[in-house]
């Protein structure tokens, strides 16, 4: 895990002086609240008692008008069938909710995200990237929408202090091989982990592994082409590429399991981050459910963490064990699209847990909603918190969970 020098020497190398005072701030929390984490003195949250608490979320995707208002952009042009400028997208959430101002500091588009995180102090944060950080431009032809952010606007993930971005998506070679190196070397150079995708399938299958003052962390990471991840993106012995998987059968199972056997120690809490299904739409295939419960009961996985979907699913609890079939978009570049909206996609939420390492199971499970304004996230009004609450809790009947409203507008799982 990367320590304060190393992110401090990141945005130096970066242009990190142009990190404003939001994002400073939240790096000063961020460095107390670890702190205090490990010597059980966390004014914020309870003392520490050997669990270990992961933030998670859903798709991250920086990339087109969000780029276009930090302080290093991208050529603006698109290769979209409906948009030809970053730019359009800007426009667009203008016209829906106000100005933007720009350029915005690197901790703006995070807005309340931030002192959430200071409040709960994670020990680690875990997010899908869907954006490659590059000035490339071979984008991928055949593919209508390509996501990429300016690598010297990295310092905006070190801002919401990532730990591990999630790369075996759709998204992450929208610029190909060369886009994808770029980002390798980025998130090396933020001291960012990465897990999914590589310069070769070793890299691309090899699990991202953190330390925090109560045990390891693993996370490894797959794609599917049900999420739109084509077949030739697969990494290879010499091929950089995601690390796709051929289908959800019982072999594929076995193989995961030898690689986290290889790769566990007692005690380390294994997370499975996983980009699969469609955009849209609350249905969960029965061969998600069986696979991921596969993962949990063959492959000793602790954390299944499914994206892909622009809206959350249900939850489910399988033994002791969460199960994350679709977290939906964190932040993106939406605002002010038509089209879906019942699925409410100005909403989005931020997952918090708490796991022993020594059995590996949940102890609590609690979500903050939030909601995209002017490219910003805010605390979600009581009415989007409502209807999350019963999206969710109906969602997550059918797998013996519960979504009931917490204190401060937090919902809270059962089961």
């Amino acid at each position: 895990m990367p320590g304060a020098y190393e992110r401090r020497r990141f945005l130096r190398w970066t242009g990190g002086l142009l990190l404003g005072s939001a994002a400073a701030g939240i790096a000063g929390a961020r460095a107390a609240g670890r702190t205090d984490s490990m010597t059980g003195t966390t004014p914020t949250a309870a003392a520490g008692n050997g669990e270990i608490r992961l933030f998670l979320c859903g798709d991250v995707m920086t990339a087109r008008g969000i780029d276009q208002i930090l302080p290093y952009s991208v050529d603006p042009v698109l290769h979209e069938p409906f948009a030809t400028s970053a730019l359009d997208y800007l426009r667009l959430a203008e016209r829906a909710n106000g100005a933007i101002p720009r350029p915005v500091d690197f901790g703006y588009i995070w807005g309340d995200a931030l002192a959430e995180w200071a409040r709960v102090a994670p020990d680690l944060r875990i997010a899908n990237l869907e954006t490659s950080l590059t000035t490339r431009d071979d984008w991928q032809r055949g593919k209508g929408i390509h996501y990429r952010m300016h690598p010297a606007n990295a310092p905006v993930l070190a801002a919401a202090g990532f730990d591990c971005c999630v790369l075996a998506n759709n998204h992450v070679l929208d610029w190909g091989v060369t886009g994808l190196a770029e980002t390798l070397q980025t998130l090396d150079r933020a001291g960012i982990k990465t897990a999914g995708a590589g310069r070769d399938r070793a890299e691309a299958e090899a699990p991202a592994v953190m330390t925090t003052a109560s045990g390891r962390v693993l996370v490894f990471a797959f794609g599917t082409q049900s999420s739109g991840i084509a077949a030739d993106l697969a990494a290879s012995a010499g091929q950089p590429g995601v690390n796709l998987l051929a289908d959800l059968s019982a072999a594929t199972l076995r193989r995961i399991a030898a690689k986290v056997k290889a790769a566990r120690r007692p005690g380390d809490v294994v997370v499975a981050s996983i980009h699969w299904g469609g955009n849209w739409g609350y249905a969960v295939p029965a061969a998600h459910r069986e696979f991921a419960h596969g993962l949990i009961d063959e492959c000793a996985v602790d954390v299944v963490h499914g994206h892909s979907s622009h809206h959350p699913l249900g939850i489910e609890v399988y033994r002791g064990r969460p199960i994350f079939y679709g977290c939906g978009d964190f932040i993106n570049d939406y605002e002010g699209i038509s089209g879906h909206e019942a699925y409410r996609g100005d909403l989005s939420l931020m997952y918090f847990l708490k796991i022993d390492p020594a059995s590996g199971r949940l102890s609590r499970l609690w979500m903050v909603p939030m909601q995209m304004r002017r490219f910003r996230l805010q605390r979600a009004s009581a009415q989007g918190t409502r209807w999350l609450c019963e999206v969710l809790d109906r969602e997550g009947r059918p797998f013996g969970s519960r979504v009931v409203a917490a204190p401060d507008g937090e919902l809270e799982v059962r089961w």
